[in-house]
């Protein structure tokens, strides 16, 4: 496929000249994005990227007008097809926002109304900028629910925020950004929560629609091989100011600024492992310490992590897990089915050990986790922990297991109070639970948030004060308080540009080798799994249909499914861009049972050593 640039009209859909954004602190104006400049012509597509804090998120929010006027003010000039939205009234500003210009935020729970259902939220922005009908918004809704790829799309419809997963929102925001066909739309990271098989369509989706109604694109991302894949152009940021922009295919080939260079190393490429059995830790990278303007880059190769002592009895044994949800209907709202969330789901987990799960947004792996620790109650099965029984265990025995089990959440705005300073945040359970108290407690904080990669005098702030990332960093920072054995990770890493990812990544390894730490390792980057994982497992529908040692897995994939989903994987280089197939118009299958249904008998096969395959029968 050509990596050429588009030919750009005279006059571009969108131009930023001389962009300067700034906020007001502490009394005085604090200049966040300073002087950038770019244009997106008709059908282009300008990935911005850089690190989460450079400024990314804060140029869309501003070409959209979004910056609170209280303490924020917009420099320059913004044009949309020639119109300055800088003068426009914010009555007509309005209309520009959902309409002219769609725009996918970076955290979707965020985003969505939790009182309103999904179904009616995608229809709203039909019904008022598109002026359809409710019956032709409705359809025009679903259809857009199946383009995105959201199973049971007609029940679903119905539902609300909360009971879809992560990747299931984002997938509901990306169908109300596309609803009416914008000239520009600005996707601030709108596939970092979906698995590598959607993500593929999403990504074919916004170039059928590209070559449909000539929409261009402004996507902004720290996934450099999203950018290889979809970028006719690349703006890389830096402290906010723009540092290099470049065709696609010309940056990754030979970038020429030193934090463009040190960025694309800090990229994970899937197969880099290849011949190794162990996991290995990024090269070191640290783009935030100062040494001159730029952090540095140690490239040489690190020590492989050790080999857990497969001969000792497991810290982990899950056994025939199986959760289930009840879906209510008819006229007296009774269960009518269930949604079989985790089905038959057993895997051991030892001390130092590695596990990931991997598979699509709803296939089961959060919900695995969150049974694990009992969040959710499951139907059937057992948890081993530390030789307890957990599933016979009291809310009160359980607060105290949790001490050693912990779990890094998916959603880290939703897991951190508004109204709590994170030094609050971080200190409450230190002191619960009598580790620590009054300067000792203080001291454990500050401790925390550096090992994760953030300032002591951050404990101040709230979390709305930090960006997405930073806001991880501080989840993973609090699960880490407690000195647990076993750490649940629910996509830990996956709001994180790249090169505090690999920072975390390391230091989740660095705490694994030095305490004995055994993971169960929940994401769908499949690179990330292939450097940090010991073993793998890729679950579908709920359940586990391969399992085996990473090199294996991710080598000499056996399940259909675990080779379709490596083959999605996106390369981080433009020249290997792939030719897609088109958009999927199978239906997908849904999790949702009958009452009285039972799963088809199926078996792990072992086809290698410890590398084990469901077959039906």
């Amino acid at each position: 496929m050509s990596t050429a640039i588009p030919e750009t009209a005279a006059s571009p859909v969108l131009r930023v000249a001389g962009l300067r954004t700034s906020f007001r602190v502490g009394g005085a104006w604090k200049t966040v994005v300073d002087d950038v400049s770019f244009d997106i012509g008709a059908r282009e597509t300008v990935a911005v990227v850089g690190e989460s804090g450079s400024g990314k998120s804060v140029t869309a929010l501003s070409i959209m007008r979004l910056v609170p006027e209280a303490n924020g003010r917009i420099e320059g000039r913004i044009e949309l097809e020639g119109t300055d939205l800088l003068a426009l009234p914010e009555e007509r500003m309005r209309d520009v926002r959902g309409g002219d210009i769609g725009m996918i935020f970076q955290e979707p729970m965020t985003s969505l109304n939790p009182v309103l259902t999904v179904g009616f939220q995608v229809s709203e922005a039909l019904r008022r900028h598109r002026g359809m009908s409710v019956a032709d918004a409705d359809r025009e809704a679903l259809r857009l629910f199946d383009l995105v790829r959201i199973p049971d799309a007609a029940r679903r419809f119905a539902e609300f925020p909360h009971t879809f997963s992560g990747g299931m929102r984002q997938r509901v925001m990306i169908a109300i950004a596309l609803a009416c066909r914008p000239k520009l739309l600005i996707a601030d990271e709108p596939t970092t929560a979906l698995d590598v098989t959607i993500q593929a369509q999403i990504l074919e989706l916004i170039r059928e629609l590209q070559r449909e109604i000539g929409m261009s694109v402004m996507f902004i991302t720290h996934d450099m091989g999203v950018v290889a894949e979809i970028a006719d152009r690349v703006v890389v940021m830096f402290r906010g100011e723009k540092v290099e922009e470049a065709p696609a295919a010309r940056l990754f080939a030979s970038p020429e600024h030193p934090y463009t260079r040190q960025l694309l190393t800090a990229v994970p490429k899937l197969g880099s492992l290849r011949g190794h059995d162990m996991p290995r830790r990024f090269p070191n990278v640290d783009l935030r310490r100062a040494e001159g303007e730029l952090g540095v880059i140690d490239a040489s190769a690190p020590e492989p992590a050790d080999e857990p002592d497969r001969r000792g009895a497991p810290i982990l044994e899950v056994a025939g897990l199986t959760t289930r949800f009840p879906v209510a209907g008819g006229l007296f709202g009774r269960t009518v089915g269930h949604v079989h969330a985790v089905e038959d789901v057993s895997f051991t987990l030892r001390a130092g050990e590695t596990l990931a799960l991997v598979g699509e947004s709803g296939c089961g792996k959060s919900t695995t986790g969150r049974s694990i620790l009992r969040l959710v109650e499951p139907a059937a099965g057992t948890v081993r922990f530390e030789g307890q029984d957990l599933m016979t265990h009291s809310k009160a025995e359980l607060r105290a297991v949790r001490r050693r089990l912990q779990m890094i959440f998916q959603d880290p705005y939703g897991s951190l109070n508004p109204r709590k300073t994170v030094g609050a945040a971080l200190r409450e359970p230190i002191v619960v639970h009598g580790i620590a108290e009054g300067a000792a407690a203080d001291r454990r904080v500050a401790e925390l948030l550096q090992r994760v990669g953030l300032e002591p005098d951050h404990a101040l702030r709230f979390p709305h004060e930090f960006s997405g990332g930073q806001r991880q960093r501080i989840c993973i920072a609090r699960s880490l308080a407690l000195q647990p054995s076993v750490l649940v990770a629910d996509e830990s890493v996956s709001a994180l540009d790249v090169s505090i990812k690999a920072q975390v990544i390391n230091l989740m390894m660095e705490l694994q080798a030095e305490m004995g730490l055994a993971y169960l390792f929940i994401s769908h980057d499949i690179a990330v799994v292939e450097r940090i994982s010991h073993r793998v497992a890729v679950m579908y529908l709920g359940e586990i249909v391969e399992i085996g040692p990473r090199a294996a897995v991710l080598d000499n994939p056996q399940h259909p499914y675990t080779q379709r989903l490596i083959s999605a994987v996106p390369v981080p280089d433009p020249s290997l861009r792939r030719q897609r197939g088109g958009l999927m118009t199978d239906e997908i299958k849904s999790p949702v049972r009958p009452l009285g249904w039972a799963p088809e008998p199926s078996r792990l096969v072992e086809v290698g050593p410890e590398h084990f395959v469901r077959r039906v029968g």
